[in-house]
């Protein structure tokens, strides 16, 4: 059973964080005031399951950021995994480092959930569409690797 006392709703404040990006950069979800963002939690860089939605953003950024978002992932990895992550699969949006779970837990992307058939405790793969006043938009828990941008691009409205 996954535990869903700690997610965010549709129409909840976005949770605020500052933090450190692929290259030690502060980056704060405040410089994104005025902008609609995707924000994804994944949980570690270089897997393949994680390596497949990184690239699914990748490829999908133009579309993304042409309909007015910016994309943003955070997972628990060091700055300089991610920078290597970055650099190995050429992805084109900022990848942040949140070592101590914080900002997983005031997302609720960080808990109990169902892998291979046991409950463990970990990284929930979760997205989070916020609007330009830092509302959320669109909770997304739970999503799958695979087809992820696609289902979403759809949900926002952004085929064809």
């Amino acid at each position: 059973m996954t535990d869903t006392s700690n997610r965010l709703a549709e129409g909840a404040s976005a949770p605020g964080f500052t933090l450190v990006d692929q290259d030690g950069k502060a980056v704060s979800l405040s410089d994104f005031t005025g902008q609609k963002s995707i924000v994804y939690f994944y949980p570690a860089a270089a897997t393949p399951g994680c390596t497949t939605e990184a690239c699914d953003f990748r490829d999908n950024i133009n579309s993304l950021k042409s309909a007015g978002y910016a994309v943003i992932g955070i997972s628990r990895d060091a700055p300089a995994k991610l920078a290597k992550f970055k650099a190995d699969q050429g992805l084109n949006f900022p990848l942040l480092s949140d070592p101590d779970n914080a900002v997983h837990l005031a997302y609720g992307a960080f808990g109990e959930k169902s892998l291979y058939g046991k409950i463990v405790t970990g990284v929930i793969r979760s997205t989070f569409v916020i609007d330009e006043e830092g509302t959320v938009a669109l909770p997304l828990y739970n999503v799958k690797a695979t087809g992820h941008v696609a289902s979403l691009r759809k949900k926002l409205g952004l085929d064809g």
